[in-house]
Parts: C-alpha cells; structure tokens; sequence
C-alpha cells in the first residue's frame, strides 16, 4: 500500500508491465470512473439488468437462490449496503494510516504488534499536539 508513495511508484506482483501505479489520486479517479461506467450499464439495462429492480442484485447474481424469499431478500439487501459501508470506511483507514505513517496496513500491524504501547494511533495523534510541534 504504502509502495505508491515511493518514487518509483508500485509495481503489481514486481512486474512494471502489468500495471504501474505512481498516483494515488490517478488510481482512485480510475476506479471511480471504470465502477462509474459499469454501475451505469446495469441500471440502464445492461444484460446483468434486465428485467431486474435496477438498484439491487438478483438472478444471475444470487445462484443459489438465497433471495428466493422477500422477506430474506430485503434482509440481505439492508445487510449487504451495511457490509458494503463498513468496507470502504475500512479502506479510508487504510488510506489515512498510509498517509500517516508511510507504510501499508500490514507493516503497521506488524509493528503494532511488536510494540502495542509505542505503535498505535493514539500515539501518532499526540505528535501532533501543540507542546509535541
């Protein structure tokens, strides 16, 4: 995670050929349009939309029939927004963490780990104090 702030950028599995991230910011906008575009087909009729509420999944998405039942339908929708939410909260931490400690999440934990008392987020906060500037 952290390798994209390196001058050399990131390189996928040590091959610059594969894909070569140098930008965050260029990564992000990148997901957001290619997500953008493919959420955008299936609403307005994609072959994975037809015929489908245009908002949730269902069909060729739900192979074993868990949402056969409307009642266990609208449970599973409500659960999968929840677990859909608390995913990117989790990335955005790994964002910050990231940017704040310039290493990925399992260098960071690592070093939590090691040293629980010295490597936490309340001890990178208090750096920030006034009387620690």
């Amino acid at each position: 995670g952290a390798q994209i702030f390196a001058d050399g950028g990131l390189d996928y599995l040590g091959n610059p050929s594969l894909v070569h991230a140098q930008s965050i910011v260029a990564t992000l906008i990148t997901q957001v349009v290619l997500m953008g575009l493919v959420e955008g087909y299936r609403i307005n009729g994609g072959p994975a939309g037809e015929g489908l509420d245009k908002n949730y999944p269902g069909e060729a998405f739900d192979p074993l029939g868990l949402a056969d039942d409307p009642d266990t339908f609208a449970e599973l929708k409500v659960k999968e927004i929840k677990n859909g939410r608390l995913a990117m909260v989790a990335m955005f931490g790994f964002f910050i963490q990231a940017i704040v400690t310039g290493e990925g999440p399992i260098k960071n934990l690592q070093d939590h780990l090691a040293d629980p008392t010295v490597n936490n987020g309340f001890a990178f906060a208090t750096k920030f104090a006034p009387g620690n500037l």
